[in-house]
């Protein structure tokens, strides 16, 4: 759809704000967080998964996106750096396997929002080599249509890494 043209451009040209626009959504505040460690951010069988087989480096950003009706949504993306294509392989399935756990996204305190609960529902993953990149969204404001907000993680999963 044009969700997924729309990251094809974000990808190539690294244009985050272009992609927002282009779904109906300005980019208000962003935060950044890089770590060494994987295993203390994540959750459930995948914090197991990282203490068996660690990954090099981990960089979250959580974005807060707002449309011209008012609607607000927090976008959640993680880049994982594995030591090989192999552990990046097992930890996308191992991801995206509802209900097995997942990265815990940067706190809401540094966008000014009480925490939103990641559902899962709005999800999106690509693995490139040996990185995989995982992106969730949720409404915060709103009733977003379920389609937008599939498309905001979908141009997500293809941002550059930070």
């Amino acid at each position: 759809g044009s969700a997924v043209g729309a990251g094809g451009r974000v990808e190539e040209r690294g244009d985050g704000e272009g992609a927002w626009r282009r779904l109906g959504f300005g980019n208000t505040r962003r935060r950044v967080q890089r770590a060494a460690d994987c295993a203390v951010h994540w959750y459930g069988e995948v914090q197991e998964f990282f203490v068996r087989t660690p990954c090099r480096a981990l960089d979250r950003m959580v974005f807060l996106v707002e449309d011209e009706t008012g609607d607000i949504v927090v976008v959640s993306v993680a880049w994982v750096q594995m030591r090989g294509s192999r552990p990046a392989r097992q930890l996308r399935a191992l991801a995206d396997d509802f209900g097995t756990g997942n990265v815990s996204p940067i706190g809401m305190a540094a966008l000014e929002l009480a925490d939103v609960p990641f559902t899962g529902r709005y999800y999106e993953s690509r693995r490139q080599v040996s990185m995989v990149v995982i992106a969730e969204a949720e409404p915060v404001r709103g009733l977003p249509d379920a389609a937008v907000l599939d498309g905001l993680t979908q141009v997500a999963v293809l941002l550059p890494r930070p």
